[in-house]
């Protein structure tokens, strides 16, 4: 994406950070997912959840919610993209999300458990699975 990255990171890093920080995530997380979005003109967004159940050969744990962000969403507009498909934006968020398990304040509560991403209407993607 020709997007900004820096620029949408601290926002996306920003929006994580006071999830993380003001949440108390349950004690039986076993995994977080980013729930995809398509909004209407040229707009994706984002959602986090958090998951009781992880099993990296079925989709449905992510559907085991026990929190959610709901409505404290966070958008990207791609009106400015030459590429505005699912695929490019998701790779885009992915990346985002890698960075911030490695250098975000709260991190470690991401990279503590497995992390998914994917469009709610689509296949998920493992993104991270912590060592043992």
């Amino acid at each position: 994406m020709a997007t900004d990255y820096n620029e949408i990171y601290g926002e996306f890093e920003n929006w994580l950070d006071n999830l993380l920080k003001n949440n108390d995530m349950p004690e039986n997380t076993r995994a977080f997912n980013f729930n995809l979005y398509e909004e209407d003109d040229n707009v994706y967004s984002v959602q986090l959840i958090a998951s009781d159940r992880f099993d990296a050969d079925d989709d449905d744990w992510a559907c085991c919610e026990i929190w959610s962000s709901e409505e404290d969403i966070f958008f990207v507009d791609v009106s400015d993209e030459d590429d505005k498909s699912h695929e490019v934006f998701e790779k885009f968020i992915t990346s985002m999300i890698s960075d911030y398990i490695r250098r975000g304040a709260y991190g470690d509560v991401l990279g503590f458990v497995a992390v998914g991403i994917g469009f709610v209407d689509g296949d998920l993607n493992i993104i991270f699975i912590p060592e043992n």
